[in-house]
């Protein structure tokens, strides 16, 4: 399962990492090549924070895709 996340803050970051450690799953962060483990606090700091991310999540967890939604980028206009 995939989703699209903007973390804009050191507040951000932090809650996201932590509703990912709470996964019994292995959940990773992308952008461009980049691949971060999210529950890595200084993995996800190390992304570029100004860009929209990509998080993936390999096993069955929606608590923590619809918690994600609260990260949900503004709609780009073209």
């Amino acid at each position: 399962m995939e989703k699209k996340v903007k973390l804009s803050s050191m507040n951000d970051v932090k809650e996201f990492v932590k509703m990912a450690c709470r996964c019994d799953f292995d959940v990773d962060v992308f952008y461009n090549r980049v691949i971060i483990d999210a529950k890595s606090i200084l993995g996800v700091l190390s992304m570029d924070l100004n860009q929209i991310l990509t998080v993936r999540g390999y096993g069955n967890c929606d608590k923590f895709f619809a918690e994600l939604s609260k990260f949900e980028p503004a709609e780009e206009v073209a």
